[in-house]
């Protein structure tokens, strides 16, 4: 298995869907529309692959400055605990840069995954939860 990852390829919301269903990401998969209007306006998104497959990606959306807000981080469920998850956030704070943070929310399935691949655990956040 040799994973190439990229910063410049996008896949397409056909794929996405399919990896967000098979990694078991709560996403609107359902809304092929919104799945698209959520990459279109996302402008750093990380993604690796198997040959042709998309086994994995980070969507951000980021200033380059101060903040890189991680939203989504989904692997393919064959290819989870093999180190592509820990590359995908690691390649986007190396992409954010230096002076950027990267922060995400959790789901509440990964609480424990995040503090094992280095990341720090913040308690000074709020939230306006979304109507849909």
């Amino acid at each position: 298995m040799e994973i190439h990852f990229s910063t410049d390829v996008r896949p397409t919301a056909e794929q996405i869907i399919e990896l967000y269903e098979n990694a078991g990401l709560p996403r609107p998969t359902h809304d092929i529309e919104r799945i698209t209007k959520m990459y279109a306006n996302s402008n750093l998104v990380v993604s690796a692959w198997d040959g042709n497959t998309l086994v994995g990606i980070a969507r951000s959306i980021t200033d380059w400055a101060w903040s890189c807000y991680l939203a989504d981080l989904a692997v393919r469920h064959d290819y989870k605990q093999s180190g592509i998850g820990k590359k995908l956030v690691w390649l986007t704070k190396e992409q954010a840069g230096e002076q950027s943070m990267v922060l995400l929310l959790s789901v509440p399935t990964a609480m424990e995954y995040y503090p094992k691949i280095g990341m720090n655990t913040v308690e000074n956040g709020f939230i306006i939860f979304r109507e849909q």
